[in-house]
């Protein structure tokens, strides 16, 4: 691994690296979201492109929520920033639209409500699914080799809508793409979101069995099947499923950008946020010189499906944004 200063004294890579993460996420998103749709699995049996009418989903455009809550406290992240920005950006704007998780519909009805963070969250429906997870890789970029404070700052952020082992699933996914962000090997990375879960937990229990799976089978097609089964949760995948299998391919690939997007984006289910984490992850480690530039320029501008403030941005700008927050905190 290089060191965070390092890092914040290579304006270059630093950059590549924001870029890689953020832009990352919005390809797994849009492919995943893909790779699940019926119509396009009947034609191309497999994904392995950004096809006609790939877009973002709420996956993305969460991401880019917590992008901009955390550029406009200049990184120093509080539950208030966060509840100021669901304000500014969801609430203000009309709420949550088509394609949002069950617990952000929720969150935004209990601040609806007058209730704040941590009750919105804690009191509240499917707490313990991805949609933290799915949106935190920008603290994990703002904390580049610094994954106990990645952790810290993403438990502030996922309490919002999220508890237990939604926010510990937060937690895990921030220190492993602030690790990502400065090097770090495929085991290294695993290993930085491993520790923020506690091993009684839902979530630690699974995430042992997925690595047990990994450790059995050797290689992707050999775990293919398990971690679809044996992690599998009735009607709703939550953390304790998406997780696991994330990093169950993400280690079984070994962090390779391509070869992620190919298993995360047909893994089915939870696609989406599947595809978007193993990108983000990837991204982070690899830098944007491994994505297709005709793929950057598909999911450059989400299309505001979910939250109507997202269709104005800019993916790649505001991962340079991220990008200086590094550049500035030295």
């Amino acid at each position: 691994m290089i060191t965070r200063e390092k890092l914040a004294h290579d304006r270059d890579l630093c950059h590549s690296k924001a870029e890689g993460c953020l832009t990352g996420l919005a390809i797994g998103d849009a492919l995943g979201d893909l790779g699940r749709d019926d119509a396009t699995r009947q034609r191309y049996g497999i994904v392995t492109n950004l096809y006609t009418g790939a877009k973002s989903t709420d996956d993305t455009e969460f991401a880019l929520l917590t992008a901009r809550t955390l550029l406009d406290c200049d990184g120093a992240l509080t539950a208030t920033a966060v509840l100021q920005s669901w304000q500014k950006y969801i609430l203000a704007q009309g709420g949550v639209y088509e394609r949002g998780g069950r617990p952000l519909y929720g969150a935004v009805a209990n601040l609806q409500r007058g209730l704040t963070p941590p009750l919105s969250g804690h009191d509240n429906v499917l707490n313990n699914d991805d949609g933290a997870a799915m949106r935190i890789a920008p603290i994990g970029i703002v904390c580049a080799g610094e994954p106990e404070r990645a952790a810290a700052l993403a438990e502030i952020e996922a309490q919002v809508s999220h508890y237990a082992d939604g926010i510990w699933a937060a937690q895990a996914v921030a220190a492993s793409i602030a690790v990502a962000m400065v090097d770090g090997t495929t085991e290294e990375i695993i290993e930085a979101g491993l520790r923020q879960i506690p091993s009684d937990s839902w979530l630690g229990r699974a995430m042992a069995r997925a690595m047990e799976i990994c450790d059995q089978a050797g290689s992707i097609e050999n775990a293919w099947e398990r971690l679809h089964t044996e992690l599998w949760t009735p009607v709703h995948s939550v953390s304790p499923e998406a997780l696991p299998q994330i990093y169950g391919v993400f280690r079984l690939t070994d962090g390779d950008f391509r070869r992620g997007m190919f298993w995360g984006g047909n893994f089915g289910r939870d696609a989406d946020t599947i595809g978007a984490v193993i990108g983000a992850l990837s991204g982070a480690r690899h830098g944007a010189s491994v994505i297709p530039e005709a793929w950057v320029e598909k999911v450059r501008r989400p299309s505001g499906v979910c939250l109507k403030f997202a269709a104005q941005e800019d993916i790649p700008t505001l991962a340079g944004e991220l990008a200086n927050l590094i550049l500035t905190r030295r």
